[in-house]
């Protein structure tokens, strides 16, 4: 959560004096957010919900993601993308990644097979993937695309707001993301046919209070719906989205530009006039020299993230896809030709990139001078290091 303050307080005080806390009320403010989010977008249709995951199989779903299908994820991301696929009832199958750290277009083309229903392009750490590539190679399979836009929220590709290039979208607006309710979602889709899937996956029982014409029920599903709490704090944070994503971009162009006699490579960027701008990364020729450079710079290894490495999600590996059979997608009968043999070592190249790589974060409150100071612990490192 990079800026939160009074605005949010005020906004959350005067809806606890309204008492007008239930969502489906006249002027709204989870009502309001949503046309304000979606205008921003430059789509129709926009859903809150309750967290990116929720938002994510609600997306699977409205993209008629299901039983019998095979979608194609990233071998880094956070476990939450993999879980979505599963809880859509489908089989999330790990492709590599490029040294943009993010799903590399080849590799979908190489692992798209005849199960193969669709493909989620995650925008990783801020960074946007390489839409055009992706779309082409998802045009020549017959792919639909599903965008996971958790970690990119505010970010663009080439202009246009990344979540709105697939089919459908998810984001999260939990406390680690770029504008926060402190847990929270949203998903989009640009057919409303997909929409009333996602938002009946949310809220399969909105039509009791909006009406069924305005909502039918097409199935049930888990209560998912945001609260108008979230909502009053959405509504300031989306003020403070623009100049936060100003600043970070800006922040990290300059230590690009600042860096760059220092032999480090940086990540291959594929909009950087447009991405969020809220991590730098360098690929170091070997991990040896990326954990001594980590030491001395004080960065992290993308390698050594956790969760948002695939090695580490043990409940994929375990194919422990539900609290029974009967419920778990690994086990369904319409599953059963889906590939679904992960191994720790399947993605070796990615593992290589990952290990290579390190991290630094950016804060859009960071002054100049701390700046400065970050760019020559960089350079002093990069002189030891390479």
């Amino acid at each position: 959560m990079y800026r939160i303050g009074q605005k949010e307080i005020d906004a959350v005080a005067r809806l606890i004096e309204s008492r007008q806390m239930f969502r489906y009320r006249e002027g709204g403010l989870c009502e309001r957010f949503e046309r304000r989010y979606s205008k921003y977008l430059g789509i129709d249709d926009c859903i809150m919900c309750s967290s990116g995951t929720t938002a994510l199989t609600a997306a699977l779903v409205g993209a008629g993601v299901g039983p019998g299908d095979e979608v194609l994820v990233p071998a880094c991301t956070y476990i939450a993308t993999a879980i979505a696929v599963v809880a859509a009832g489908a089989i999330p199958v790990i492709v590599d990644i490029d040294e943009s750290i993010l799903i590399s277009p080849e590799a979908i083309d190489e692992m798209a097979g005849p199960k193969t229903k669709a493909v989620m392009p995650v925008h990783m750490w801020g960074m946007c993937c390489d839409m055009d590539a992706i779309m082409a190679v998802a045009e020549k399979h017959g792919l639909v695309v599903v965008e996971d836009a958790c970690q990119a929220v505010g970010g663009g590709y080439k202009g246009r707001k990344l979540g709105t290039f697939g089919k459908t979208g998810g984001f999260s607006f939990n406390y680690f993301k770029n504008m926060s309710c402190g847990e929270g979602g949203a998903a989009v889709a640009r057919d409303p046919d997909d929409f009333l899937r996602v938002r009946c996956m949310i809220d399969c029982c909105r039509f009791y209070w909006t009406g069924r014409e305005d909502a039918p029920s097409l199935f049930t599903s888990n209560g998912a719906r945001a609260s108008e709490l979230e909502g009053a704090v959405m509504n300031v944070q989306l003020d403070r989205l623009e100049p936060t994503m100003r600043s970070l971009r800006k922040k990290k162009q300059r230590v690009l530009r600042e860096t760059v006699d220092s032999g480090l490579t940086p990540v291959t960027a594929h909009s950087l006039d447009y991405e969020c701008g809220s991590h730098v990364m360098y690929v170091l020729p070997s991990e040896e020299q990326a954990v001594k450079f980590s030491g001395l710079a004080g960065t992290g290894i993308a390698g050594r993230t956790g969760r948002h490495v695939y090695t580490e999600w043990d409940p994929i590996f375990e194919h422990a896809g539900g609290p029974s059979d009967r419920m778990n997608a690994f086990k369904f009968e319409e599953n059963q030709d889906c590939r679904m043999d992960y191994r720790k070592d399947m993605c070796a190249k990615s593992l290589d990139i990952l290990n290579r790589t390190v991290m630094i974060g950016l804060n859009p409150d960071l002054k100049r001078p701390d700046v400065s100071k970050l760019i020559r612990r960089l350079n002093r490192a990069a002189k030891a290091v390479l």
